[in-house]
């Protein structure tokens, strides 16, 4: 169906199909959920949205609702899982089409599930796919600046966020993101609840590294009571799961650490440099196709802040030249002789990896989990930075 659409999308005049561009997304949002019998109603639905953190605030909720024998629909950029089902997403999106989760969610209803947990990001509200979804919960993790190009300024793509949390019965909101609180509170709810890293059990034993991890835990943990799960089962979750595919994940720990992270924004890459130990060899690169320039120099800025070297690479170009990418990721780099420019993403790895010595710890961000680098005319490449890491780890 979908397909199809897209087809038909191709063939109209971009003047009309941006006049008929809201009403096209929503009534696409309405027909999916109606084919499908809107399963949503038949479950408990929490979407999480955000800025960082939004695919592990669902994996973590996903984790604990298993652990106490539950059937879940979760769906993030991590996977697409139905109970014990995982489905590959080959389009790589953070949010599927409306059809997609509609379908996820009827699978999930036929199949036992009484819980679903939705990512939710701000361009796929602009489409309209939260429509016909009836969420029970709106979970926010924070929101700092992403997507400027794509909605116009911060303040837009703030309010595209907020969209969720509309007609949404509970809020649960970050009380450590002080900034955005105060405006996330001025929307109406049946109830809502504040959550902070300061009020998780001090006896959690949680294995993710990073403050920004504590403040995903505090986010699954309050939606876990408000559905009435005990702490001891909640702890127990928490405390099970080792890493997650693509945050912060260790590669390898000894005689040097190789970490492999999704961090694709300045706010995130700070993080993650932070958690860190002193000697960094960093690896990066930024998305093409006109997202979101501004970050680039940012970004720049930061690795010249906490890494010892910077190798600059191809992350995603889409149909914009990583040459271009590269050079204005460089404007915002200080001086720094340990800069190099390696467009070829697998020589950069080799690179950096012969480079580290005992104590080092390579860092290769932009791309985490993801299996494919987007290439021009739509080229889908097949990778993974973490399989990639092995393969020349293998040959040193």
């Amino acid at each position: 169906m979908e397909k199809i659409l897209r087809f038909i999308e191709k063939l109209t005049p971009k003047p009309i199909y941006r006049f008929l561009q809201p009403f096209y997304h929503q009534t696409l949002a309405y027909t999916a959920a109606f084919l499908y019998g809107f399963p949503s109603r038949k479950l408990k639905v929490i979407g999480v949205t955000g800025t960082n953190g939004k695919s592990t605030v669902v994996h973590m909720i996903t984790s604990i609702l298993e652990e106490v024998g539950e059937k879940v629909v979760s769906v993030s950029s991590l996977r697409l899982k139905v109970g014990k089902n995982e489905i590959k997403d080959a389009l790589k999106r953070t949010m599927p089409g409306r059809f997609v989760i509609q379908k996820l969610l009827r699978r999930g209803v036929d199949g036992g599930c009484k819980y679903a947990v939705v990512e939710v990001t701000s361009q796929g509200i602009e489409q309209f796919r939260h429509k016909g979804i009836n969420f029970l919960m709106a979970v926010l993790t924070n929101v700092t600046p992403e997507h400027i190009e794509s909605h116009g300024t911060f303040q837009k793509y703030r309010e595209a966020k907020t969209k969720l949390f509309y007609k949404t019965k509970i809020h649960v909101l970050n009380g450590d993101d002080k900034e955005n609180l105060n405006h996330f509170s001025d929307i109406s709810s049946q109830k809502r609840i504040i959550y902070s890293k300061n009020d998780l059990p001090k006896d959690l034993n949680l294995k993710l590294l990073g403050e920004f991890n504590k403040e995903n835990a505090a986010a699954a943990f309050a939606v876990a009571r408000e559905l009435g799960i005990s702490e001891e089962k909640i702890k127990s979750a928490l405390e099970k799961i080792e890493s997650i595919p693509g945050r912060l994940e260790f590669v390898q720990k000894k005689p040097f650490a190789v970490v492999v992270d999704y961090a694709h924004t300045p706010d995130a890459l700070r993080k993650v440099y932070q958690t860190l130990s002193p000697r960094l060899i960093c690896v990066f690169g930024a998305a093409g196709g006109g997202r979101d320039k501004w970050k680039r120099p940012e970004m720049g800025k930061i690795a010249s802040e906490f890494c010892d070297e910077i190798i600059l690479t191809n992350e995603d170009p889409y149909d914009e030249n990583p040459e271009s990418i590269l050079k204005d990721i460089e404007k915002g780099i200080n001086p720094c002789p340990g800069l190099k420019k390696i467009l070829d993403r697998r020589q950069a790895i080799n690179k950096a990896l012969k480079s580290a010595s005992s104590g080092d710890t390579v860092i290769i961000t932009g791309k985490g989990a993801e299996q494919w680098i987007m290439g021009p005319n739509s080229q889908k490449i097949p990778w993974d930075d973490r399989n990639v890491v092995k393969e020349e780890l293998s040959k040193l």
